[in-house]
């Protein structure tokens, strides 16, 4: 660094011009009166004396005399750790300025672009730490890494997690993080694929993957926009791929969190012949209000045929399952209901009677999304 850089820098940390001159001064001549001092920084002579003894205050250097006034720096430790504490200061309030401009709060906004994915990581993690029902996920194995701690939160206090893990082709998959007590369900994309976080069908985080020519985040607080992200995991980044944990047991009881898949596996069965007992959580379509109810299932509204082979692509319009309870036969749909008396977050299929055997299930279970 230049002389006059060090001096600017040096002024940055609370020196004033006069100080920061002759402390630089001292720095190269070693030992010297204050007379030299003043002529080598150009500082006046009648204020030399107070610059020095300002400097001394500071701890920067010691006085002394010696027929007259001497100087000289005192070892650099005390001086160096004030310096590096500050510019720790400084990174530390850049990242705040960054921060605070680029996570503006969501609960008046729908959307907001933000241009670093860290923030979208940490906002991330927020949601998942603030999810009380779902999480779908789709991340690299080393950001999986990173929020695992609040994924293993959230599945400890009952939340649903699912991850779509993307790797590159060759990835061996017995190299993947053990999922066990973090996640309900994980699959395995062997494709780079962008980063989504979607919670409670209410906040979204989205980011390309890190080769994509343009860099930016998406941050949502918005049922509609979440619902379209939603249908991109599913059909994209789910599906398709094959489950590399579940840690659902086999048989009954399955659950599903989403109502095409429940509607899907029901099917097969002839329902006028077996009865299926559910017990649905979710909402109440007109006041909003968490509900939870336990039936069986009297019939599937769907406006094209569902059988067991249906891809969930052809079941993105409205599918109903209409579900009798000690109250009446009540509505349920899912995802955005509007004609139904319930909004489905979480489906079990409870009990088949009379049971339809181990193959029905084991035939079904794997193609449940919570």
């Amino acid at each position: 660094m230049e002389t006059d850089a060090l001096v600017d820098t040096l002024q940055d940390a609370g020196l004033s011009p006069y100080q920061a001159n002759a402390y630089v001064a001292l720095l190269e001549l070693g030992v010297a009166s204050a007379t030299e001092v003043a002529e080598v920084s150009d500082v006046p002579a009648p204020r030399i004396y107070d610059v020095l003894g300002a400097l001394e205050d500071q701890g920067y250097i010691e006085t002394y005399e010696q027929n007259t006034l001497h100087a000289r720096a005192h070892s650099p430790t005390d001086v160096l750790e004030d310096l590096r504490t500050r510019s720790d200061r400084f990174e530390r309030a850049a990242d705040e300025v960054e921060d605070r401009w680029e996570q503006p709060e969501l609960e008046g906004n729908e959307a907001s672009i933000v241009s670093r994915f860290r923030t979208v990581l940490e906002r991330a993690e927020t949601f998942v730490d603030e999810a009380a029902h779902q999480v779908l996920l789709s991340t690299t194995t080393d950001h999986f890494r990173r929020l695992r701690p609040s994924l293993e939160a959230a599945y400890d206090r009952g939340v649903s997690v699912r991850v779509s893990l993307h790797t590159e082709r060759e990835t061996d998959v017995d190299t993947l993080p053990d999922p066990a007590g973090v996640a309900t369900e994980v699959r395995h994309r062997p494709l780079p694929a962008p980063f989504l976080a979607l919670a409670d069908r209410r906040r979204a985080c989205f980011a390309h993957h890190p080769e994509a020519y343009d860099q930016y985040g998406v941050l949502i607080s918005d049922r509609t926009h979440t619902f379209v992200f939603y249908w991109y995991f599913l059909t994209s980044l789910w599906e398709q791929w094959e489950p590399v944990h579940d840690d659902q047991t086999d048989g009954l009881p399955v659950e599903y969190m989403d109502i095409r898949n429940c509607a899907r596996d029901l099917s097969a069965l002839d329902l006028s012949e077996h009865d299926a007992r559910l017990r649905v959580e979710g909402y109440d379509v007109d006041t909003g209000e968490e509900r939870e109810l336990v039936g069986t299932v009297e019939a599937i509204r769907c406006p094209v045929p569902v059988e067991p082979d249906t891809h969930v692509v052809d079941l993105v319009g409205q599918v109903t399952l209409d579900v009798r309870t000690e109250e009446g036969t009540v509505p349920v749909g899912g995802w955005g209901a509007l004609i139904e008396d319930v909004e489905a977050t979480r489906i079990t299929l409870l009990s088949v009677e009379p049971d339809p055997g181990s193959e029905w299930v084991d035939a079904h279970r794997d193609r449940t999304l919570e």
